[in-house]
């Protein structure tokens, strides 16, 4: 059975998040907006928001669940969606002999 990694958005982050208008596509997530919470057995991420349904902590909109195998998967008011952690661009230095 897949086990699922639970990511509580923090709460500032949760009020802007909910305030945003639906995009349809990938999410992009900084993991800083995120804690580390339990992990979950479950068949789907329907199932594992099921099991966390009749707990003290439910998952909720902007709370994200991560696959074995690092696949994201992000509560959103019409269900699950892909996100990807946001990888910053490395700054390109110019080599010392180019165009000289």
């Amino acid at each position: 059975m897949p086990r699922y990694q639970i990511y509580r958005m923090k709460d500032g982050t949760r009020e802007q998040f909910r305030w945003q208008p639906h995009t349809a596509g990938t999410t992009v997530l900084k993991p800083r907006d995120f804690e580390k919470e339990a992990v979950v057995e479950a068949t789907s991420e329907y199932a594992a928001w099921q099991l966390r349904r009749e707990t003290e902590a439910p998952l909720r909109v902007g709370d994200l669940l991560e696959i074995d195998g690092g696949h994201l998967r992000i509560c959103k008011y019409v269900g699950f969606e892909d996100a990807v952690w946001f990888v910053p661009e490395t700054a390109k230095t110019p080599s010392a002999g180019a165009g000289n």
